[in-house]
C-alpha cells in the first residue's frame, strides 16, 4: 500500500500535563510501522512551533500536532501557505478540533488511518478578526473570567481556585454583557463557532441559580459548551458589542478586543486531515 504521506513531523509539549511518554512512543512506532519514520520532532518548550519555511526546508509533508487547542492555532497560523497538511491529535484538555475532524479516538489510531490514506485533506472554516484567526471557537464576554479560575485550579489547586471563583461569579452576573449587533439581548458570554454555513453565535444563559452553577462546573471541568445556552444567529459576519472592552477566550488563549468587534468566516490557509 502506498502511504498518503512520506515525511511526517511531530509537534508536542514535554511540559504539558497531557504529555504521556507511552503515547509519544506509540506515535513514533505507528510512523515506523507505516514505513515513514518521523523526519523531525519539535519538542516544546525547548523548540519552537515550526513555520512554513522550516517545514519546506525539511520537505515535511504532514505535521502531527499532538498538543492543546492553543498550540494547534499557533501551528496552523505559522504554517500558512505551506503545501503540506496538519493532523491535529488529542493532546490537550478539550481537543475540540481533533474531535471534530476524527471523533473521540486515540491519537495512534487517528495517525494510522491518516498515513494509510483513510482521510480527507481540505481547508477548514475559521473565524477571522483583528486579533487573529480562531480555528476552533471563540468565547466572548465577562464569563470568560472562569477560564482564569480553571487555569488557577490546574496550576495551584482547588484552594487557590476557590479564592478566585467569587470574582468570576461577580463578573458573570454583574459585568456589562456582550451582544450581537442587531439582536438586542446581552449575555454573560457568546460562543462563536466557525461552520461551513457561517459563524454560529450562541449565548450562554444564567437565568437562575441552577444555570450559574452548571456554567461554573462546565468551565472548571474544561468544556464551557456543557452549560445552558441558546442559539442567536449564524452569519458570514458577526459584530459583537459591549459597554466595555470584550474579554475573549480564543482557541483556549485569553485575549481582549475593543467594542464593537467584527468576526468573519474564513478558510484556513493550510490543509487539515480529517479521518472521521
Amino acid at each position: 500500500m502506498t502511504n498518503a504521506f512520506s515525511r511526517p513531523a511531530l509537534v508536542c509539549n514535554s511540559q504539558s500535563g497531557s504529555h504521556e511518554p507511552a503515547i509519544y512512543d506509540a506515535l513514533v512506532a505507528v510512523c515506523a510501522e507505516a514505513g515513514v519514520p518521523l523526519a523531525a520532532t519539535f519538542m516544546l518548550p525547548e523548540d519552537e512551533v515550526p513555520a512554513a519555511a522550516a517545514l519546506r526546508a525539511q520537505a515535511i509533508d504532514l505535521l502531527l500536532v499532538w498538543t492543546g487547542d492553543g498550540t494547534i492555532n499557533a501551528a496552523a497560523s505559522k504554517a500558512a501557505g505551506w503545501d503540506g497538511a496538519l493532523l491535529p491529535l488529542p493532546g490537550g484538555t478539550l481537543n475540540l478540533l481533533s474531535k471534530i475532524l476524527h471523533g473521540d479516538r486515540p491519537a495512534p489510531e487517528i495517525l494510522a488511518d491518516a498515513l494509510a490514506g483513510k482521510g480527507v485533506r481540505q481547508a477548514i472554516p475559521i473565524i477571522r478578526s483583528e486579533e487573529g484567526n480562531a480555528f476552533i471557537t471563540i468565547v466572548a464576554g465577562p464569563a470568560t473570567r472562569w477560564a482564569e479560575v480553571r487555569e488557577t485550579m490546574r496550576q495551584d489547586g482547588i484552594v487557590e481556585a476557590s479564592r478566585a471563583a467569587p470574582e468570576a461569579l461577580d463578573q458573570m452576573l454583574n459585568a456589562p454583557g456582550v451582544r450581537v449587533a442587531g439582536e438586542g439581548a446581552a449575555y454573560p458570554a457568546i460562543v462563536l463557532t466557525p461552520t461551513k454555513a457561517g459563524v454560529r453565535a450562541d449565548g450562554i444563559l444564567t437565568e437562575g441559580t441552577a444555570d450559574v452553577l452548571r456554567h461554573g462546573l462546565a468551565w472548571l471541568s474544561g468544556d464551557f459548551r456543557e452549560g445552558p445556552s441558546e442559539a442567536i444567529t449564524c452569519s458570514e459576519t458577526i459584530i459583537l458589542e459591549s459597554e466595555t472592552p470584550i474579554s475573549l477566550e480564543y482557541d483556549g488563549e485569553l485575549r481582549e478586543i475593543s467594542s464593537p468587534a467584527r468576526f468573519a468566516l474564513g478558510a484556513s490557509e493550510v490543509d487539515f486531515v480529517a479521518t472521521a
